[in-house]
Parts: C-alpha cells; structure tokens; sequence
C-alpha cells in the first residue's frame, strides 16, 4: 500500500506497517500493479506538438499527454538548430521549468557529428563553441546536452556544463573507440555522465572497429557511464536491449523514449524541428525526397518502452527502475524516482499487462481508475 499527506509519499509497503489514518490511496483494483511515476530524459513530444518548434498550449498538450500515461518527471529535448532558435525555444519553456510543468530542458546539439547526424538538421550542426553554450545555459532549465566527443574544445563544454550543474551526454558520434574512452573518463572524473541513445546515432561495433559502442558499454560495466536505451521495439532489437541490461545492470541504464509529436497519434505527416517526418507503422522517419530517411525520434510513451523491455526477458524490477531510479539519480533529482517516505507522491498504477490505468502526481489524481 501508498499512503500520500499532501505532496508526499508517506508510506509505503504492507498494509500491516502503516499506522496512520489519513493518507490511503484507494486500493487498487486486483491485479494492478503500483510503480513510481516514470522519469523521462530524452523526449522531443507527442500528441501532435513538439518542444523543438510547437508554442506554450502544444508543449503542455504533449507533457499532458505523456503524464497520462504515467511519465511525471519529462525533460523537454530540443534538436540540433541555429543560435536563435535555440534561444528562443529556452525562453519558451523556462516558464514551464519554473512551474514544474518540466523538469529541465536537453540540448541535442548543436555540437554533434555531421557524419552521425540521424534525424538532426546538419545545417544547424556547428563546432564547439564554449561562449554559445554558457549563453544558453545562463537560462537556467538546461539539466542536459548531447554533444560529440570529438567535437572542438569538447573538454571545455563539459566544464561549461558542469558549472552550471547540466549533465554532459556523448553521442551522435563517429569518433573511435579511444577517443569516447578518453573523453568518459575524463567527463566522469568531475560528475555524471551519460550516453545519448546507445547503438543510434553511432557507427556499430565491430570486431576491428569497436568504436562508440563498445567504449560505452566498457565504461558502463566500470560505473563511470549511464547508457540511454530506446527500447522501443523500433530503435533496438529486443535481444540488443536484453543484453545490455544483463552486462551493466539496471543501475547504469535509462530507459527513454525520444519521443516526438507523432507519440499518441496516428500515421501521418510531422515534424522534428526544422525537418519532416513521416510515420509510417508506428515508426518516424524523415521525409526526402528519395524517401523514408532516418529514424526521426520514437513514437512510444516510456510506459509502452517498460513493457517492451519486460517482453525482451528483463525482469520487472530491472526494467522499471531504469526508468525511475536511475535518470532521476542521473539528473540529479533526489525526490523522483521511489516510492519511499519523503518522496514526491508520484504513482502509476498499471494493470498486469503494464497498461496505465491511473496516474498520481504530487499527491493529485492526473488519471484516475474507471469503477
């Protein structure tokens, strides 16, 4: 049982421990489960908005939307775009960061590899550049950045980020091996440090050219990294995100969704950013001219990407403490993330098959059981 006194979990454990009066959720109906609310650090939107380019009323359509199904803690990511853009889509969401509507903000760039670009636009993609990036981080809601190893002054960003107590991410990179090696160890002797997206937005790992992949899981098995997994069924095969988890551990896993406005919604005509998107099956691609380009974000809510991972063979506890536990503690946010005293009272309560069937949130109902 949960027993919440205003924002905050009270207890929680069997029945028989608790004490009090006051407090008791409602029990929940047989067969559901009761799971903190989940910790999103890598989402660009969903049901048809997007935080790259939609306005106030479309990004708190999309945080509603992906709180409804039991997402209380999202980061707010935007994509790779030229300095004003960037300045102005801060400027747009510090309201929200500061009303708690968002937990923070993630840049995806602009510092990242043309050659491993994705479904970033690689005319907004620019060197290193420490000046630009205090400017945006003097904003105050950036939690985030992804940014390539070998992108220039590389150890000076980090440095910048960590003055500002942003969490630097090594991805979208073609650099080798004993460069991405270099570069974690070097980033994690000041902080935490993660990877954006293992296996996307990087070249494969080989067995004469290991590359990111293999200098990621190395440094995850080591502590020093945490490894962004899309476990969606699209980004990754399912026997790729069961094999992560059985050779790092949960601890050193977040679960995410990339998620973009097309999450929630069905098939058609998007965007990401300045790019179009056309989602096809469930799955985003950008839209050429030749045709389906790169996949261009996720379309799954981290509810759906637990399930997904469950159904790979990892266990429950595993699966949902990557998605709670572990991108809270890699945020730095120590009130998400548990159900324990002390903590915000966020709850998703799910039936046995992982579908959300209600929602609290600081102590209030975002979605409550049908009777």
């Amino acid at each position: 049982m949960v027993t919440v006194v205003g924002d905050r979990v009270a207890y929680a454990g069997p029945a028989a421990g608790w004490d009090g009066v006051d407090g008791m959720l409602p029990a929940p109906a047989p067969g559901r489960l009761l799971l903190p609310g989940l910790v999103d650090v890598h989402c660009h939107g969903a049901a048809g908005h997007g935080f790259p380019d939609d306005d106030g009323d479309g990004v708190l359509a999309a945080v509603a939307h992906h709180r409804a199904h039991g997402t209380t803690t999202l980061v707010a990511s935007l994509v790779s775009a030229p300095a004003a853009v960037l300045r102005e889509r801060l400027a747009l969401l510090a309201p929200l960061v500061r009303a708690g509507e968002l937990a923070g903000v993630h840049l995806e760039g602009p510092f990242l590899s043309a050659a491993r670009c994705g479904a970033q636009d690689p005319a907004a993609l620019v060197p290193g550049d420490p000046a630009l990036l205090d400017e945006l981080l003097a904003s105050g809601v950036v939690l985030s950045m992804t940014l390539a190893p070998e992108t220039a002054s590389a150890e000076e960003l980090v440095a910048v980020l960590r003055a500002y107590g942003a969490l630097p991410s090594f991805g979208h990179t073609d650099a080798g091996a004993g460069e991405v090696t270099a570069a974690i160890r070097a980033a994690a002797r000041s902080g935490r440090v993660s990877a954006t997206h293992l296996f996307n937005g990087m070249p494969p790992m080989l067995s004469r050219a290991p590359g990111p992949v293999a200098a990621c899981l190395a440094a995850a098995a080591r502590g020093e990294l945490v490894l962004e997994l899309i476990g969606d069924g699209v980004h990754l095969a399912p026997e790729t995100v069961a094999t992560v988890f059985d050779l790092v551990g949960p601890a050193q896993i977040a679960l995410v969704t990339d998620a973009m406005a097309a999450a929630g919604m069905a098939d058609g005509r998007y965007r990401l950013g300045a790019l179009p998107v056309e989602v096809a099956g469930g799955v985003a691609r950008l839209a050429t001219a030749e045709g389906p380009g790169a996949i261009a974000g996720g379309t799954a809510r981290l509810v759906d990407v637990v399930r997904q991972t469950v159904a790979a063979g990892v266990p429950l506890p595993a699966a949902v403490a990557a998605a709670t536990a572990t991108p809270a503690a890699l945020l730095g946010l120590p009130d998400v993330g548990a159900l324990a005293p002390g903590m915000r009272a966020d709850v998703l309560v799910t039936d046995a098959a992982l579908n959300p069937t209600a929602v609290l949130r600081a102590g209030a109902w975002v979605r409550r059981e049908e009777s």
